[in-house]
């Protein structure tokens, strides 16, 4: 059932970092949409925002029949459950959620007639594993993917574009790197670098790459399901790039939250080269896979975390803009301000 003033949104992946901020920027009182129920679908608790609004659903996308129950009566589906990888997991875990997950939400999302959908993919369904300077949403997809987790991605995006259509009115949302106040993927491994006493940085400090606030990366999904619902017709169909702010190296701007927060960085300025950082790479995860009978070991240092921030990898948003009026909700001066004083609120 539609309700294009009070719409019922799904989002899997709603108890996750991203998930949980979509749920928030939902209920803002400024939302350019108002849910009438937002439906949060995760296998892991919700500890999210608490409002009358908001029903969790434990489930796995995985699971057909529990994903399709969980579409019943649903205006809009945000798909934002997956499993983030740089090429440590099990391509058949990788592609059973990614691909297999989505798989599962479309099908569900046809046969329960639901209208919208917003698939949470990534930038890097387009990395070559080289550098890409100033690119936009003509760049195509790269012939060999760098690992599973981007191959799986590309598979889910053309999932999504094969099925929108008269039936599913669909569009994508490809996140750069993503940080924030809870994020599971870069600022704890840092700070406990810090807190190691031996903090190191990987290439020569020149690379850049692309980052976005949290709640900026949710209210991207707000505002682009609210122009769904409002019919816009440019948006239909289309994948967009998403930032809000200008490149930077990868190190450099973490550096300033860990520091924010009160750790100290020693040595100052200490790099790995390129070369050396990726020989270490292949050594971390041949161990993992020595030891892989024994104990179940997915190492955060790998060669592709290497290859991906010692090249540049940059982009803009201006086809959001132009196409949805995508504009960030929060300055980069409040989105690092937000950050560091929750890592230092957090601090030991």
């Amino acid at each position: 059932m539609e309700y294009k003033n009070h719409p019922v949104f799904l989002i899997t992946g709603g108890s996750g970092f991203l998930g949980k901020r979509i749920v928030e920027e939902l209920l803002d009182q400024e939302s350019p949409v108002q849910p009438a129920e937002i439906r949060v679908f995760d296998i892991k608790d919700y500890q999210g925002i608490q409002n009358k609004k908001v029903k969790y659903i434990q489930g796995d996308v995985r699971n057909y029949e529990e994903i399709d129950k969980a579409c019943e009566g649903v205006s809009v589906v945000i798909h934002s459950a997956a499993i983030i990888d740089w090429g440590t997991q099990p391509e058949s875990v990788v592609f059973e959620i990614n691909v297999g997950g989505t798989e599962n939400v479309i099908k569900a999302c046809l046969s329960n007639k639901v209208p919208y959908l917003v698939y949470t993919s990534s930038l890097d369904a387009v990395f070559t594993g080289s550098p890409l300077v100033d690119i936009d949403e003509s760049q195509p997809y790269p012939k060999r993917p760098q690992t599973s987790y981007c191959d799986s991605k590309i598979r889910s995006e053309k999932l999504v574009m094969s099925a929108h259509g008269e039936k599913l009115k669909a569009c994508i949302l490809r996140p750069s790197d993503i940080y924030g106040e809870e994020d599971p993927y870069h600022i704890g491994s840092l700070i406990n670098m810090a807190k190691g006493g031996f903090y190191v940085r990987l290439g020569n400090g020149k690379s850049k790459c692309q980052h976005v606030y949290v709640g900026n990366m949710a209210y991207a999904h707000v505002l682009a399901a609210a122009e769904l619902i409002r019919g816009n017709t440019k948006i239909l169909g289309n994948a967009y790039l998403i930032t809000d702010g200008p490149g930077s190296n990868f190190f450099s701007f973490f550096d300033q939250i860990v520091a924010g927060a009160g750790y100290k960085i020693f040595p100052k300025n200490l790099w790995l080269p390129k070369w050396l950082a990726y020989s270490m790479g292949s050594v971390s995860e041949f161990f993992a896979w020595i030891i892989s009978p024994i104990k179940k070991y997915n190492p955060k240092f790998s060669r592709f975390a290497v290859v991906y921030t010692c090249n540049d990898f940059t982009f803009n948003s201006e086809k959001a803009k132009n196409d949805f009026g995508w504009i960030p909700k929060y300055s980069t001066t409040k989105a690092i301000e937000n950050t560091i004083l929750y890592y230092r609120h957090s601090k030991d």
